[in-house]
């Protein structure tokens, strides 16, 4: 699905010209039809990821589609799961595939495998030891059967991470379609740039301490 300039306008909270600076100088993937800018999701999601761009706080607020999207609803859908096994990024990605709660539809091996097709395009770490495994295209089409699983390692393993540290912290994203697969990522993105959060995760906290965290957050954002 292609998203319009205004949906990364409104994205990232910059003006249009910053955009078409972004794809000039920066390299921000695009396709132009009759003077129009186009952009394909899997492919900004990409770039969000490996030119480590800062949203900015106001991401908080975006909504591109008509349902607001709660990063502690789809937590709390999604799970949080701690002491995962594995050595490889294949090892850990089918034990999560095992564990996690799997939209109603699919099967484990669906979810795997489309975890892993992503990985072999690009590495999905973000620094800090954090990675956010996503399938590059839709898998589900109801957005009731969105989540996001927090998987914690039993043990950091190279993740071919920009920043070269060891990945112990994995956030699963499952959405439906484009617009909300941004949103999504661009709200995590920066929820991971507070401080105060990467100690949290650091701490392997309790499940009820993420979501109670994570629902102080979002309502600061209101």
């Amino acid at each position: 699905m292609d998203l319009k300039i205004k949906d990364i306008v409104e994205l990232f909270n910059v003006p249009e010209k910053t955009i078409i600076q972004w794809i000039k100088e920066r390299g921000m993937p695009s396709h132009k039809i009759k003077n129009q800018y186009f952009f394909n999701k899997a492919a900004v999601s990409e770039w969000i990821l490996s030119s480590n761009i800062a949203v900015s706080e106001n991401i908080s607020n975006l909504s591109l589609t008509n349902k607001p999207v709660s990063i502690s609803k789809l937590i709390k859908k999604g799970g949080v799961f701690h002491n995962i096994q594995g050595n490889t990024i294949g090892d850990i990605i089918g034990n999560i595939a095992d564990v996690i709660n799997i939209p109603e539809g699919l099967t484990k091996e669906t979810v795997k495998a489309s975890l892993l097709q992503r990985e072999e395009l690009m590495s999905t770490a973000v620094g800090n030891g954090i990675a956010f495994p996503h399938p590059r295209n839709p898998i589900i089409s109801d957005i009731d059967e969105e989540g996001i699983s927090i998987c914690f390692l039993a043990h950091r393993i190279n993740y071919n991470a920009m920043d070269k540290k060891p990945v112990g912290i994995l956030f699963i994203i499952i959405s439906s379609n484009a617009k909300r697969h941004l949103e999504i990522l661009s709200k995590i993105s920066f929820l991971c740039r507070d401080e105060d959060f990467i100690r949290l995760l650091q701490g392997e906290p309790g499940t009820d301490e993420l979501y109670h965290y994570i629902d102080i957050k979002e309502k600061e954002w209101a």
